[in-house]
């Protein structure tokens, strides 16, 4: 699409063009669909293609375009400081950025809010639209928006609650929604799917390497060779939704201790400190795993177990202090997940400044995407034995 801004005439997708496989998507959507589920693979471009459409949309339809990602620092890392994949002789890639062309942009970008307002494109010297990208661990800041146009990257590890509120906006206004994911389970996005799939009022296209032929099996055989389980070859690369999903992400490995006798009574070990790790959620349950390490031979011995749900934390922190006294428990190191250090909307204190003023100090366990951290803990696995 040409597209004259002020001077001189541009022309949009800029530095883009599509894949075989993925025109059919573009084509539905330039043809009157405004909903579809892409499940495509691991690196087929899925936002590449994703926010090329939602630029030639909003330099075509004055509105706000929001481009979701599970995660604000998700949103900085693929899109905002992003770039699309090297070349053949590995110069680097396009940034993503850089698709909308200098000459329809309004203002510089806003990098704190990852914003980018375009040119009007029939009125000079007027603003146009707004192109936003947002990460949905910040969406209460969005409540009361009028999208035109979304894009729900990786939904499948997305709060479908951002979904129920856009929705019915986007069918007032007549807008367009794009779902792009690969596989987590049988959750919220395979329920999407399922509907898209029998839906004719959607584009619907899940997409293998079988289907693309963009990796070949030496690819495959490469990722199993540096350590990718075969469940997550499954989900990642063939789109399985049953290989690692919430019940299945450790089945093998828990069958193995099953079998290996690695359930059993096993008593506290007063030589061995406990350390404790928390799993703090904030609408779903608090999980606590009480653990004693051997160093040699390496044996993690998961001694004991407590969750609960809608107590604060000096619940947690008196059932520490309660099985103190009562097992003689030790302890050694408390760790809890990076988010224990973000402030409460209510308070202004983050958990891990209240823990310290009640006299517990956490490690903070790293920041792994969740793919690493399922991979991490499968390797963990066969050192632990569990108290039955």
């Amino acid at each position: 699409m040409e597209v004259v801004a002020d001077s001189p005439t541009v022309t949009v997708p800029h530095l883009f063009g599509p894949r075989e496989r993925q025109i059919p998507f573009l084509a539905a959507m330039d043809a009157g669909k405004d909903r579809a589920c892409l499940v495509w693979h691991r690196r087929y471009g899925k936002d590449t293609v994703c926010w090329n459409y939602m630029i030639k949309e909003a330099v075509e339809k004055v509105g706000n375009y929001y481009y979701f990602f599970p995660t604000y620092k998700q949103g900085r890392m693929v899109i905002w400081d992003g770039r699309g994949k090297d070349g053949p002789n590995g110069e680097p890639g396009t940034r993503f950025l850089d698709h909308i062309p200098e000459e329809l942009m309004y203002s510089p970008p806003n990098k704190s809010e990852m914003k980018i307002t375009l040119k009007h494109r029939t009125i000079k010297g007027a603003p146009g639209s707004i192109i936003q990208i947002i990460g949905l661990d910040k969406f209460d800041s969005k409540m009361g928006t009028n999208p035109r146009g979304c894009v729900f990257s990786e939904y499948s590890l997305q709060n479908p609650a951002a979904w129920a509120h856009i929705r019915p906006i986007l069918r007032e206004n007549k807008g367009w929604a794009v779902f792009n994911f690969t596989p987590r389970g049988e959750n919220h996005a395979y329920e999407l799917y399922q509907m898209a799939q029998n839906n004719p009022k959607w584009f619907c296209e899940l997409l293998t390497i079988d289907d693309t032929n963009v990796l070949t099996p030496a690819d495959i055989q490469e990722e199993r060779d540096s350590g990718m389980s075969e469940d997550m070859i499954e989900q990642e690369f063939f789109c399985s939704f049953t290989a690692a999903n919430d019940g299945a992400f450790y089945g093998k490995q828990m069958k193995a201790a099953q079998e290996g006798g690695r359930f059993k009574k096993i008593d506290y070990d007063p030589d061995l400190n406990v350390d404790t790790y928390w799993d703090l959620g904030v609408n779903d349950a608090n999980s606590i795993w009480f653990v004693q390490t051997l160093r040699s031979p390496r044996e993690v011995r998961v001694i004991d177990f407590y969750q609960n749900t809608d107590e604060g934390l000096q619940h947690y922190l008196n059932l520490l202090q309660g099985k103190a006294l009562e097992f003689g428990y030790v302890y050694g190191s408390h760790w809890a997940p990076h988010d224990i250090k973000v402030r409460e909307y209510t308070t202004g204190t983050s958990r891990i400044d209240t823990a310290r003023k009640m006299g517990i100090n956490f490690q903070i366990v790293p920041n792994e995407s969740i793919q690493d951290g399922i991979e991490a803990v499968r390797q963990i696995i066969p050192m632990c034995w569990f108290d039955e």
